[in-house]
């Protein structure tokens, strides 16, 4: 795992390698055992990478690397799991100078083109190839999004980079905020690709690869990005030709899918383990690392001492059971205080998912031991786990069936009370055998989507943080995305899967994905996700629903290959989070840090958000009234990423 960084300068002032040095050196968390840069000054581009060393630890391995045939210079972030299968199917006359995935996949472009080498590459990236004899740059990001690639003209410079803090140092960096991508973040906690905090840089889009011919191009000119791989189409297709075996043969298939996946992605030079939940994705993954491996597997965990937020003993009882050597680690608010300054550099752009605490710390818990560690991301998204796939349809069928009228009346009832009353009332139910946890904030979420005009509506409102952002942002306007754009909808055959595909493209990609990567790469730690294979996702879209969602379950053929390999009693239990007491944390350690951020004068000062709206709601939140956790923590991250970026160009000034 890497970091890489690139200039293409119209109008230069001294050297373009000393500046993408610069950018490149923003980035060496992703990178800290090598730094390389390659340019030429002619053309005004240069390419810049930090070497995290995972496969070849020998200079051999060095970036950015030049071709044998001396054509293309290649700047790499991720890894490509065939990569040995790859080079057998090259000519075998050629010599290779080491050992390592980027000299394959260099090759591969020289030998098979861009398109066929993306398409055959197995594996997570983002790259940037220079093709010195034609004049033209592509970049390329992997299948699923799991490698970030930001780009886009600042002046007369077009820059692209692992992370936005790389292209921030460029001289001509403009920082223009976005306040319409603003509200995409307020409403979802993170910005979607294509866009970003700024004006005039994209993200790209997973799947795709765009090709810049640098000879006579200017910052008017636009580049359409084209697709090599689309979820879309596999999501029809494997509608249009689902599996037809038994669900045994499924499950032996699955089961073969996913060993082959995590078989490859084992393969590494420097220590290796995995993070275990005790959930069935983490331990599906590592039972069959288990299965595979001659020596007990590392696995890490991190747990809380509030037991409505703790998974930590089932994830050692899971341990125990596997035989692996298992370390564990307890967050308390502290820890958590300890993280949060360190946010807003680690995601450089906002960001609002709370789990990217636990994430951060239990990525910093693994390096101490580790370089590499699986995880079991995707299992939710791929075979229907979330809470909202088991009860959505039901929920819509029964909410068709009640006038509005009714609906809104239920709905302003259970708002009329505060969320504590029915945590009040919850407690004595449970006392008494029946009730559930977090009854108030459960209530609440119900009243919110109670008036939903259609099921695709219903999921927009559960896919929302922020209802309203175009209220919350000054000046902004909400664009179109790919959850409310119908004309970017796959066409599949129940309203579950309706779900899961639009939330791999959207949740997972710009949330599960991007607070996995910044988290463990501000520690240098490598993650790799097996269920993110193409082919096992491929193989997934096939599965019929009746698989994946069985008897009021999710996962149903999931847990039937982890029970191969751990009882059912250590797994079977209501679905967790990975998530933080944050409600109760705001209101306590964390709240003197809040009341500075969300301080009216300063909000109003800025200019971006109206203040008197976030007041009213911190307000109800200290008073218990109302539990605005998550609503709040995506403005603190606003916050806090805005002070940082003004301390940052002030300390440059």
């Amino acid at each position: 795992m890497c970091g890489l960084a690139g200039v293409f300068q119209l109008a230069r002032k001294g050297t373009v390698r000393d500046v993408v040095s610069r950018m490149a050196g923003t980035l060496t968390h992703r990178g800290p055992d090598g730094a390389g840069t390659w340019s030429d000054e002619e053309v005004g581009l240069a390419l810049g990478h930090q070497r995290l060393a995972i496969l070849d630890l020998s200079p051999a391995g060095h970036q950015p690397m030049v071709s044998r045939c001396g054509r293309y210079v290649l700047a790499f972030n991720g890894e490509i799991y065939n990569h040995p299968e790859l080079r057998e199917q090259l000519d075998s006359s050629g010599v290779w100078r080491g050992h390592s995935d980027t000299e394959t996949l260099l090759e591969c472009f020289a030998s098979l083109g861009i398109e066929a080498t993306l398409r055959s590459a197995v594996g997570m990236f983002a790259l940037a190839l220079w093709d010195r004899q034609d004049g033209v740059l592509t970049l390329a990001r992997d299948r699923m999004g799991e490698k970030p690639l930001y780009y886009g003209w600042q002046g007369r410079a077009f820059l692209f980079a692992s992370e936005m803090k790389a292209i921030e140092v460029h001289p001509e960096f403009e920082g223009k905020i976005d306040r319409d991508a603003l509200t995409l973040f307020f409403r979802y906690n993170y910005i979607p690709a294509p866009f970003s905090i700024y004006k005039n840089i994209e993200k790209l889009m997973p799947g795709q690869w765009v090709s810049i011919p640098l000879a006579n191009t200017d910052r008017s000119e636009t580049f359409e990005p084209q697709s090599y791989w689309s979820l879309n189409k596999v999501v029809e297709s494997g509608q249009a030709a689902p599996f037809k075996g038994t669900p045994a043969e499924a499950t032996d298939l699955l089961e073969q899918q996913l060993s082959g996946s995590i078989r490859s992605q084992m393969l590494s030079d420097v220590p290796l383990g995995a993070f275990l939940s005790g959930g069935v994705d983490s331990s599906t993954v590592v039972a069959l690392m288990q299965a595979q491996s001659v020596k007990p597997v590392r696995t890490f965990t991190i747990g809380f001492h509030d037991k409505d937020f703790d998974e930590a003993v089932h994830a050692k009882a899971v341990a125990k059971h596997l035989g692996t050597e298992h370390t564990e680690v307890y967050l308390s608010p502290q820890d958590a205080l300890a993280v949060v300054p360190k946010l807003p550099s680690i995601y450089c752009e906002p960001f609002s998912d709370s789990s990217q605490i636990p994430t951060y710390l239990i990525s910093q818990v693994a390096r101490q031991d580790v370089t590499v560690v699986l995880n079991g991301d995707g299992g939710d998204e791929l075979f229907g786990g979330y809470n909202r796939y088991l009860s959505g349809y039901r929920i819509c069928k029964q909410l068709g069936r009640m006038p509005m009228p009714v609906r809104s009346g239920v709905a302003k009832t259970l708002q009329s009370v505060g969320p504590r009353q029915w945590d009040r009332l919850s407690t004595v139910l449970r006392a008494a055998g029946a009730g559930t946890n977090n009854l108030g904030d459960n209530l609440y979420k119900f009243a919110e989507v109670a008036t939903s005009s259609s099921p695709e509506d219903y999921y927009q409102r559960l896919a929302s943080n922020w209802k309203s952002p175009g209220d919350l942002v000054i000046g902004g306007s909400e664009p179109r995305s790919l959850l409310t754009d119908a004309s970017q909808w796959p066409h599949v055959d129940s309203f579950e899967h309706f779900m899961m595909a639009l939330d791999a493209r959207t949740f997972m990609s710009e949330d599960v994905l991007v607070k996995v990567d910044r988290a463990s790469m501000a520690n240098s730690l490598e993650t790799r996700t097996p269920m993110l294979d193409h082919r096992v996702v491929e193989f997934a879209w096939r599965l019929p629903r009746e698989l994946k969602i069985c008897d009021g379950k999710g996962k149903w053929i999931l847990r039937q290959v982890l029970y191969r390999h751990v009882p059912k009693s250590l797994i079977e239990r209501p679905k967790q989070g990975f998530s933080i007491p944050l409600n109760t944390w705001l209101r306590g350690p964390l709240r003197e840090w809040a009341e500075a951020l969300l301080d009216e004068n300063l909000i109003r000062h800025q200019g971006y958000l109206q203040p008197s709206l976030i007041r009213q709601m911190w307000v109800e939140h200290v008073n218990g009234k109302r539990n605005w956790g998550h609503r709040l923590w995506a403005v603190l991250m606003f916050q806090s990423w805005l002070a940082d970026r003004n301390l940052n160009r002030h300390q440059v000034a």
